[in-house]
């Protein structure tokens, strides 16, 4: 335990952090150090193993009092075990500890018979879409290799479900008793039974078909529905997806999470997408309509006159339609200045310019006024 990194701190939350902001650190972190980002990246791929171990006790109400009290009593560890019908006698002093540190990790107090079962543990996968399946949503096909609950034995790992007996170490209450003797006194100490491991029953006549393990190892393929307007930071969880318990408990869930490609001329910024067209210097002048891309088909824009460069307009609900509400379409115009002119050309915009008189210029006549009020010099017309 000394040697582990404490999983509070792997998951970057408090001792006492909800179940929602530990579900929330561990899928962010999951994300980002998921080996499907980080191929051959041997420290990624332990960090994100380190990430899942620390997850599958935290986010287990059980495992996490067990793995709190542990924590906050480093020298109460397994120390001589006892069988669960061999500690009769002291009851009433378990009742008092129990009483004290919330039944050891969920275990309860002596007259506590369930068994604890191990929920399995959780699987994510990584699904690459494009911009606009993304925003629009789409079907996709789900393929992985996981352990599934063996159907021969019902995941007990006993032939036919029903080859085993009672558990002889724990009495068939999948927990034993430990104690130490310390300078204060013995105290006492309830954990998962090694025999059974915490089943509480041995197996008799192991199963043909998962020889024993109560799991087998198949490919699940499914297709899954993913809705308008998911992005990097989203993910789908599915429940009881992801790999079979090694007891017979609760299959852990599936957690989907999405890598979205980059768009050709969009950009987006959460329910927002941004576009920048360029316009020509008649249109900037004159006015006009110009067509923009959208998600469905252009969009139609109209310029008035004497638009200027880097100006930016909104389409009004021609954004991502998410459940939190539909965002905008920006459009950035940006003048486009011929590359090349001809002499004939070139002679033409210096008769324009001459033609035009600085004050019909406002930006170009406050500079002009700004720079000449800095530096105490007239300028002329550029």
């Amino acid at each position: 335990m000394a040697e582990k990194s404490n999983y509070y701190d792997v998951l970057g939350v408090s001792r006492n952090a909800s179940q929602d902001e530990i579900k929330s650190a561990y899928r962010k972190l999951a994300k980002q150090y998921h080996p499907d980002f980080h191929p051959g990246d041997k420290q990624a791929a332990e960090k994100f193993k380190e990430i899942n171990e620390a997850n599958e006790t935290l986010s287990d109400e059980n495992k996490r009092k067990q793995y709190d009290f542990e924590l906050d009593h480093p020298g109460m560890g397994s120390m001589g075990g006892m069988g669960g019908s061999g500690m009769g006698d002291m009851g009433g002093f378990e009742d008092i500890i129990s009483s004290m540190f919330g039944g050891f990790g969920g275990f309860g107090g002596a007259r506590s018979s369930a068994p604890q079962r191990q929920r399995g543990a959780d699987i994510s996968q990584t699904i690459s879409l494009s911009f606009l399946d993304a925003i629009k949503g789409c079907n996709k096909e789900i393929s992985y290799f996981r352990n599934e609950p063996c159907k021969a034995c019902s995941g007990t790992g006993a032939k036919n479900g029903t080859a085993f007996t009672k558990c002889g170490k724990c009495g068939g209450s999948g927990r034993v008793k430990y104690q130490q003797d310390t300078i204060f006194g013995r105290t006492i100490q309830v954990g998962t039974c090694p025999e059974c491991n915490g089943t509480g029953k041995k197996i008799t006549e192991r199963c043909p078909e998962c020889k024993g393990v109560g799991y087998t190892r198949k490919q699940t393929t499914f297709t899954v529905n993913i809705p308008g307007g998911v992005d990097n930071d989203s993910s789908l969880r599915k429940r009881g997806y992801g790999q079979a318990s090694p007891n017979g408990g609760e299959c852990g869930d599936l957690y989907v999470y999405f890598r979205i490609q980059p768009h050709k001329l969009l950009k987006r910024e959460d329910k927002d997408l941004f576009v920048t067209v360029p316009i020509s210097f008649k249109t900037a002048c004159l006015g006009g309509k110009i067509f923009v891309p959208g998600i469905d088909d252009m969009v139609e824009l109209s310029i008035p006159a004497g638009t200027y460069s880097g100006t930016r307009f909104c389409l009004k609900g021609k954004g991502v339609k998410t459940v939190n509400g539909t965002g905008n379409l920006f459009v950035t115009v940006e003048i486009e200045v011929p590359d090349k002119l001809s002499r004939e050309q070139s002679k033409k915009i210096i008769e324009f310019e001459d033609s035009v008189e600085l004050k019909a210029c406002s930006r170009m006549n406050k500079f002009a006024s700004d720079v000449s009020a800095l530096y105490g010099k007239e300028i002329k017309k550029q």
